[in-house]
């Protein structure tokens, strides 16, 4: 059995309990959140390229010129990121408010009712209804990237704690994987013409929202939630629970004084504040700006390098490269879902705490660069490629084939690297009172992106040309890796308290110096490291909350 443990934990004390079966419960239901995102970028575009889809809805109307049924395409797509928007905004008050779990149960309702009204309008062909049913899934949709990853990395031992948050993005290509090969199944073995060629799939999106919910009444709350509204007692029991320790052990103290201590800096620094409070700190306080630069560009950079528009528009883009036959390209977009998964679960498992976040994202970007690149000079090279009628050499064929794989390299690529990322980053660069609403104003700004890009694409597509378009990318994955070299900077294996001490650093060196500048520096858990010194742990710890009673 493969030891997390040995290949993980390496140069840390902690005991080997704290890696259990509570723990991985939570991070398996609140990581199977991922699926919502995976299924709608996987179900959407598929579901757009089915003959009963197009008829209904009218993508194909002579009636309407290029652009207008590009319009109309992207509208469909794009209606969900435009409710996640505000699912985003609206998730940092309801997990703050209500906690972690309630949120994760409201958002599931707030998803099943919109996808109930999209699959509705499949009895009367409304347009409208499509519309609204996409915008309110998208709203239950955009929460869960702020609760997901929140209570991910709020229960996640320090050294997995990149393995426990990319478990949502993993599951985001499960969702991916699974509405790929829905949609290919169902155009095998359900007849065309028959909306049940999209419904079905799609009803994929009410079976992950009823198994989220149910597994959820069996997870336990996040400690340091608990802490922040003053359920010290029910913290310390959930922890306690989290890693299967007694609640005098000296590692659960010593995360319990980290929790408290860093609350306890916070509300002296902000005593008297009003609700506004949060948001000033974002923008006056000199290390929160550089946190927000980090939500800010982690996010435009991602949704720009193209491969985003590739997950939501693949059939099209296998298209552009050759593969024809509606079947075809379905199948071929359900393997690009397979290669996603395996790619994801490998930078969980192997890479985001083995060799760290910088460089798993560095090797993405390179991956990624390398396939857009190939693929935008073989569009401008090969301009005929995607007309079915057009004749290929032999050298052409080949080179087709070529392009093809870069479409896979380039998914897997996007795996490893910003998908995981753009995920994690927020989760954990943010301290306890700022977490919730840093990561929703990142996640807003995703979704700002994500929709300005999938509105775009066909448009692109048409304004800039193919080739134009993926030179474009290229040129912006580039970008993007000579910002994380410079600006990003490393945080595995330090706590989550511990991480302020990078962001106290001079900016100029926080991306590139700043884990090796702040070793040992920060949360008592990473400082305990003695018998006598865990002892004094436990000791300080129970003085502290003698003087809180």
């Amino acid at each position: 059995m493969f030891d997390f443990l040995s290949f993980q934990k390496r140069n840390t004390d902690a005991p080997s309990e704290i890696l259990n079966w509570r723990l991985f419960y939570g991070v398996f239901v609140f990581g199977l959140m991922g699926a919502a995102r995976g299924l709608d970028e996987g179900l959407i575009g598929t579901t757009a390229s089915q003959k009963s889809f197009i008829a209904l809805f009218g993508l194909k109307n002579p009636d309407l010129s290029k652009a207008e049924q590009a319009n109309l395409l992207s509208n469909i797509t794009s209606m969900v990121q435009m409710g996640s928007i505000l699912g985003a905004l609206v998730a940092f008050y309801l997990t703050d408010k209500i906690g972690r779990l309630w949120a994760t149960r409201e958002l599931c309702i707030v998803w099943v009712a919109g996808i109930a009204i999209f699959l509705a309008a499949a009895s009367n062909g409304s347009i409208g209804m499509v519309y609204a049913g996409r915008f309110i899934a998208g709203i239950g949709i955009g929460q869960t990237t702020v609760v997901a990853p929140t209570y991910l990395a709020e229960i996640s031992p320090r050294f997995i704690r990149g393995f426990c948050v990319c478990m949502y993005s993993g599951s985001v290509y499960l969702g991916i994987m699974l509405g790929y090969f829905a949609s290919w199944g169902s155009s095998i073995h359900i007849s065309n013409g028959s909306e049940l060629q999209w419904v079905v799939p799609n009803l994929l999106h009410i079976y992950f929202a009823a198994i989220i919910v149910a597994l959820s009444f069996f997870a336990i709350e996040s400690p340091r939630w608990l802490v922040k509204v003053g359920k010290h007692e029910q913290a310390a029991t959930h922890l306690s629970a989290l890693r299967q320790l007694p609640e005098d052990h000296w590692y659960v103290q010593s995360e319990l004084l980290d929790i408290n201590d860093q609350l306890d800096r916070e509300r002296e620094a902000t005593m008297g504040s009003t609700w506004f409070a949060p948001i000033r700190e974002l923008v006056m306080i000199s290390s929160n700006r550089y946190r927000l630069m980090l939500s800010v560009f982690s996010q435009v950079l991602a949704q720009w390098s193209g491969a985003n528009s590739i997950t939501i528009y693949a059939p099209e883009y296998f298209a552009m490269m050759g593969t024809t036959g509606s079947n075809e390209k379905l199948f071929a977009t359900a393997i690009l879902g397979v290669v996603k998964f395996c790619s994801a679960l490998i930078c969980a498992l192997f890479l985001i705490d083995y060799i760290g976040r910088k460089r798993s994202l560095m090797t993405g970007i390179t991956l990624q660069l390398i396939a857009m690149l190939y693929m935008a000079l073989f569009l401008v090279i090969d301009s005929s490629v995607g007309d079915e009628d057009a004749v290929q050499s032999s050298s052409q064929k080949a080179a087709a084939k070529g392009a093809i794989a870069m479409i896979y390299f380039s998914g897997a690529g996007w795996a490893l690297g910003w998908n995981s990322i753009q995920y994690l980053i927020n989760s954990e660069i943010y301290p306890l009172r700022l977490r919730a609403i840093g990561g929703s104003f990142a996640m807003t700004f995703h979704f700002v992106n994500q929709y300005g890009n999938s509105k775009a694409v066909p448009s692109m597509f048409i304004g800039m040309t193919t080739g134009g378009t993926m030179f474009f990318f290229s040129a912006m994955t580039a970008i993007g890796g000579a910002w994380a070299w410079f600006f990003l900077p490393e945080l595995s294996g330090k706590s989550l308290e511990a991480v302020d001490a990078v962001f106290d650093l001079p900016w100029y060196v926080i991306g590139r110096k700043g884990k090796d500048l702040t070793v040992g520096i920060g949360g008592a858990v990473e400082a305990v490291s003695t018998e006598k010194a865990k002892m004094e742990m436990v000791e300080d710890t129970r003085e502290v909350e003698s003087r809180r009673v």
